[in-house]
């Protein structure tokens, strides 16, 4: 029928000619045979088309219709082109009919995860298919595999779709496939063969099976038959395989991606010998190492890109990376690759991008560059864009061939080792976006010129050693900047009161700097900030209330460190979600809260009066800090803050809090840090609190807390740090302890009313550094297990500062007050190195146990106001870290053993008001005590003390280390003054 139709209009058509009727011809070009366009119909009925893409497809003319081609000869339709149409619905069988259909694309539409239709199997003469991204779900149908002609065929699918498959059997009936494209396609059940169905493919060229699902090895094969194959793409895949050498043996190789894929081992040195190859890219396995040295040896003629960041490269960069003459993206950032930057760098011509950011770079940058004479107008790297090198050790100054880099757009320089000054001639990169210098040793004053740079969106020249002033002219014509950080330099913002900026500023850190003692006028214009750092700059006064009209945007407002003053508005406007560091200022008034959650609040070492807000957990429930210590604060703690269940840190120390820890703080089920230490609170210790599982600090020393420790503390099992001295705890101590707590580091349960024997089980706490548990009714004998508490056991020679419940750069740090050296002593940033035993002023009994030495880490020891007696063991030498022994008052005898003299570290030393007797060693450190080290032991002589020793020393020395009958002579000889106080303890 169709042929007929055609033959009638040709007749027509030739009727006319001599007429010059030239429609005819028209019509019979545009015409389709009509059973295709009856194909074509059904299957645009099937379809929903909110876009009306679709409008065209009517009449007999549908080789003219949207997305269609047809032959010139036989009029069949050969191409439907549907990509991006926005269609959905189903796709009839029709198509079927179209029986010389060579391409289809019905990529970018949303079919709403129906099958790939099974009679796609059928349309044989197919060469292109390309259905990514369209929707479809399910298993792809095995009978694609009778595609024979295929050459293009692309299933890829979008992150959220569910299309899969479950075997690749089907595709060794595509001899003719030369692309495939499965990215997104689940493949998690193909099982193991699934490269050796790849590998039958022998005319393929384009392979992409990114984000697959694919595990296992895929370094197996040992003959392949991708010889053709010329763009790979394996990334983002869990393979957990070594690197495929098989690759290498693609001799047509252009493309090779396989970044995200879980590869380990050693990358191949053959990647230079590939002639074709114009990109790699292994970033992110890492895992794969290489000598860069070597892997970097060779000419590599015709690549493009290499991207290795984040593995496990080593060693230096070589000299013939100057012989990549078209590499224009290098990036090798987060490696260990250490040495400098060759000079051959300036024979890349072509280089955009040179990252080498997070290595070990030690060397200085060169002086100069070789090659520059060879490039454009003879300017080094004229095409260098990007140049990311911070988070090394460079050293040395910054060369001044940085400031002829004429195209360079970012320079990152920071947390280097740079010293010297900024080399004015930076001024002159004209389309610089970002200068960061941050974290250096540069020092000098900031050119002028710096002002020239037009386009400066960002500069960071913070952390430096920076002075002198910063004027009008630094800023001149930067109308762009966005960010600007100079914080912690010793500059001098020397800024005209009535200037204003040409820019707006987004983030503007000047902490510590001298900005003057009053708040800076200039900020009045800066509409757009959401990031604002004026901390430690001793500006003085009030907060002007203009500056209030412009912080409804901010995001972090950091004006810490200060002696601003005044009542706060009440609310605070800021932005949702904000920071609000106010700490150390003269603030006064009551507590402000904003209208808005946000999730920092930072009050500390201010004023403040009043209670807290009844309805702080109501107004802030998604808070993570909140510190309000150190202020006047009174009433109690209000039960709504058990509604902040994102609170990481609490700090509410030394303010006048009273009545009870409410037991709802125990649904801050994230709380890392609860610190209520210095107030007045009494009561018991909620049992509640047990339910804080990632608690990793607890302070409530210094209140009128009553009552035993709850058992529910062994459920804390992160805890590293349980204060609760100075209280009115009484009970024995727990023997519990051990079952929860071991990784507590700190125990301190001074003053208190606990009594009992000191239960074996704390031995068993191996990461305890310090033991406080002095003032309290303790009796019983030390006990010689004592000698095992694994953490005091060996020096600590690595300062982990002890930071809590990190956010955002803001941190809970870990302090603790020791009585040491005769004195009190609070210590934070060295908290860590401190291993100390007090168990000062208790009631104990029994000799000085021997294991104890045992302790060589151990810096206190504080045994005094007890009742222990026999001798001081000769082993306590061992304890060669000990700076502070105290075991005075108790009743000691015999002899001070000469081997203490040994024990070079020793600062301070009280062993008065015992039995001891004999010559004071003249040895060591004891001659640098004063005689109140050694008073109250009447049978002692010798320097520092005024007694002089008898002639019969000696002897008395000798039989006092055997315990002789003459001890208990001696011992009756101790005057009763010094004996009261003893006895008056025991």
């Amino acid at each position: 029928m169709g042929n007929f139709i055609i033959l009638s209009l040709f007749l027509t058509c030739f009727i006319s000619w001599s007429s010059r009727d030239f429609s005819c011809q028209a019509q019979l070009i545009s015409s389709c045979l009509n059973s295709d366009k009856e194909a074509l119909l059904t299957f645009k009925n099937g379809l929903e088309d909110p876009n009306n893409r679709l409008l065209s497809w009517k009449g007999s003319s549908c080789c003219e219709w949207s997305g269609i081609k047809c032959d010139n000869n036989s009029r069949a339709v050969t191409a439907i082109d549907l990509g991006r149409y926005g269609l959905s619905g189903n796709i009839s069988e029709s198509l079927v009919e179209l029986k010389l259909l060579t391409y289809l694309d019905l990529s970018l539409n949303s079919f709403g995860d129906i099958s790939i239709p099974e009679f796609f199997g059928s349309l044989r003469n197919l060469r292109y298919l390309n259905l990514s991204e369209a929707g479809f779900g399910s298993i792809v149908s095995p009978q694609l595999g009778n595609l024979s002609n295929l050459e293009y065929l692309d299933l890829s699918a979008s992150f959220s779709s569910s299309l899969a498959v479950a075997s690749l059997e089907w595709l060794s009936g595509l001899h003719s496939l030369k692309h495939l494209a499965l990215d997104g396609v689940d493949m998690s059940m193909i099982g193991s063969k699934w490269l050796q169905d790849l590998d039958k493919l022998s005319q393929l060229n384009e392979l992409r099976i990114s984000n697959c699902g694919l595990t296992g090895s895929i370094s197996s094969l040992s003959l392949v038959n991708f010889t053709s194959l010329a763009f790979i793409d394996f990334s983002f895949n869990s393979f957990y395989s070594k690197f495929p050498n098989w690759i290498l043996n693609a001799s047509s190789i252009k493309y090779i991606d396989m970044s995200y894929a879980d590869l380990y081992g050693r990358i191949p040195l053959g990647f230079a010998n590939l002639p074709n190859l114009q990109y790699l890219n292994l970033a992110q396995n890492y895992n794969l190492s290489a000598s860069s040295s070597a892997m970097f040896r060779g000419r590599w003629p015709s690549i493009h890109s290499i991207y290795l960041s984040n593995n496990k490269l080593h060693g230096k960069l070589p000299s013939d990376i100057g012989n990549m003459t078209s590499l224009v993206e290098f990036d090798l950032s987060v490696n260990n690759i250490g040495g400098g930057i060759p000079s051959s760098v300036g024979k890349l011509c072509n280089l955009r991008l040179l990252d080498l950011s997070s290595n070990n770079l030690t060397e200085r940058l060169p002086e100069y560059l070789l090659g520059a004479e060879n490039c454009l107008l003879g300017s080094p790297l004229p095409n260098l864009r990007y140049m990311p090198l911070s988070n090394n050790k460079v050293t040395g100054n910054l060369p001044a061939w940085l400031g002829q880099l004429r195209n360079l757009v970012e320079l990152h320089l920071s947390y280097n080792s740079f010293q010297g000054p900024i080399p004015s001639s930076l001024g002159n990169l004209k389309n610089l976006t970002v200068l960061g210098l941050a974290g250096n040793k540069i020092n000098g004053t900031v050119p002028e010129t710096i002002g020239q740079l037009s386009a400066l969106s960002v500069l960071d020249l913070s952390s430096n050693e920076i002075s002198g002033s910063i004027t009008e002219a630094h800023f001149r014509f930067m109308t762009e900047v966005k960010i600007l950080r100079l914080s912690d330099n010793s500059l001098t913002l020397s800024l005209d009161s009535k200037w204003v900026p040409s820019f707006r500023v987004v983030n503007l850190d000047v902490g510590s700097c001298q900005l003057g003692t009053g708040f800076p006028t200039w900020l009045k214009s800066q509409n757009k900030l959401m990031f604002l750092d004026l901390s430690n700059n001793n500006i003085s006064g009030s907060i002007p209330s203009w500056f209030w009209d412009i912080s409804a945007n901010l995001l972090l407002l950091n004006i810490s460190l200060n002696h601003l003053q005044g009542q706060l508005p009440n609310p605070l406007p800021v932005s949702a979600f904000a920071d609000i560091d106010l700490s150390s200022n003269l603030f006064h008034g009551p507590i402000p809260l904003p209208t808005v959650e946000i999730e920092l609040l930072h009050l500390s070492n201010n004023k403040f009066t009043g209670p807290i807000p009844p309805n702080i957990g109501k107004i802030m429930p998604n808070l993570i800090i909140l510190s309000v210590s150190n202020n006047d604060i009174t009433g109690e703690i209000p039960t709504s803050i058990g509604n902040m269940p994102f609170l990481q840190i609490l700090d509410l120390s030394m303010n006048g809090l009273s009545k009870t820890i409410p037991s709802s703080i125990s649904n801050m089920s994230y709380l890392k840090v609860l610190d209520l230490s210095d107030n007045n609170l009494s009561g018991s210790i909620p049992s509640s609190i047990g339910q804080l599982k990632l608690l990793q600090s607890l302070h409530l020393s210094n209140n009128k807390l009553s009552g035993h420790i709850p058992p529910t503390i062994q459920n804390l099992t992160s805890l590293e740090t349980l204060d609760l001295s100075h209280n009115a705890l009484s009970g024995v101590i727990p023997s519990w302890l051990r079952q929860g707590l071991m990784d507590l580091r700190i125990l301190n349960l001074r003053s208190n009313l606990f009594d009992g024997d000191i239960p074996d089980s704390i031995s068993e706490l191996s990461s305890l550094q310090v033991l406080d548990l002095a003032e309290n009714k303790l009796s019983g004998s030390i006990p010689s297990s004592l000698g095992n508490l694994a953490g005091m056991a060996q020096s600590l020679i690595i300062n982990e500062y002890l930071f809590y419940g990190s956010y955002r750069g803001v941190y809970y740090q870990e302090s603790l007050t020791l009585n040491i050296k005769n004195s009190v002593q609070k210590y934070t940033k060295t908290l860590s190195l401190v291993t100390s035993v007090d168990l000062s002023g208790n009631r104990l009994s029994g000799g000085f146990p021997n294991e104890i030495t045992k302790l060589s880490g151990l810096l206190v020891l504080n045994l005094s106001r007890n009742c222990i007696s026999g001798h001081i063991p000769d082993h306590i030498s061992r304890m060669r870290r000990l700076s502070s022994l105290d075991l005075s008052s108790n009743r000691l005898s015999g002899p001070i053993p000469p081997s203490i003299s040994s024990l070079t570290f020793l600062a301070a030393f009280n062993v008065s008001n015992n039995n001891l007797y004999g010559r004071i060693p003249e040895l060591g450190q004891l001659q640098t005590f004063d005689q109140s080290a050694f008073e109250g032991n009447p049978q002692l002589c010798g320097l520092p003390l005024t007694v002089k020793c008898p002639e019969e020393e000696s002897n008395n020395n000798g039989a006092g280390e055997k315990g002789s009958e003459e001890d208990a002579g001696n011992d009756e000889d101790v005057n009763k003054k010094s004996r009261a106080a003893v006895d008056a303890l025991c």
